[in-house]
């Protein structure tokens, strides 16, 4: 632990490695062990310190379990949960109320803003965009049948791809590079790079404009001055 800033309230477990700069804000708990359900599928044992990157902060009773790895400079905003075995890139925002499940890949420069929820097995590339009150979700059997097992699997949703407010993406779709899901979509299937769906089902509407797309080096596109 190097400089970090620990409210009197939080609640640091033993091991927890905080960069430089980590700021721990009122009530927010970090690396605590998980307590699973007697018929909890999620997999089960000790699991390593988590590990903050440098200046990241962990916001007003916000919770972020062991075994997670947080990047450099990510924000998890207040009463927000990171749960065990998360990979979560630099420069992330994990908006307030958020909710990120366990074994789930979070990649640099995305933003999850509030109330999202992120289903367990779910990978989120770099850029990618996800509006308040997204669902997503990773069992199609919804806990009936054994085969269920085999088959849970979140969404990938790839660079660049943006989601819009209220949407749901079932279990295991891909939504391509650069794509635009709108707002209360419903994605029961995969969508291609660089289109924009819309509906329930969604269904494609048109192509992203070019104006829209990230250039190669991911920082979004900014209009020229008139």
């Amino acid at each position: 632990m190097t400089d970090a800033e620990i409210a009197p309230t939080a609640v640091v477990y033993p091991g927890t490695v905080l960069g430089a700069g980590c700021k721990i804000l009122d009530g927010a708990v970090v690396g605590k062990q998980p307590t699973l359900s007697p018929r909890s599928t999620a997999r089960r044992g000790e699991l390593p310190p988590l590990e903050l990157g440098d200046g990241t902060i962990v916001s007003t009773g916000a919770i972020v379990y062991a075994g997670s790895r947080i990047g450099a400079r990510v924000i998890v905003g207040d009463q927000a949960c990171v749960r065990e075995r998360v990979d979560v890139g630099d420069d992330v925002v994990i908006g307030r109320g958020s909710h990120v499940e366990n074994d789930t890949t979070i990649g640099a420069l995305t933003k999850i803003q509030a109330n999202a929820y992120i289903t367990a097995y779910s990978t989120l590339e770099d850029n990618v965009f996800i509006a308040p009150c997204v669902v997503t979700t990773n069992d199609n059997f919804m806990g009936r049948t054994e085969r269920r097992h085999e088959l849970v699997k979140g969404p990938t949703i790839r660079r660049g791809a943006r989601v819009g407010g209220g949407a749901i993406l079932c279990p295991a779709v891909d939504v391509g590079e650069e794509a635009f899901v709108g707002a209360g979509a419903v994605v029961v299937k995969d969508v291609p790079p660089r289109v924009v769906v819309v509906g329930n089902p969604a269904r494609v509407l048109r192509d992203v404009a070019k104006e829209e797309l990230l250039p190669d080096d991911g920082e979004p596109v900014r209009a020229e001055s008139a």
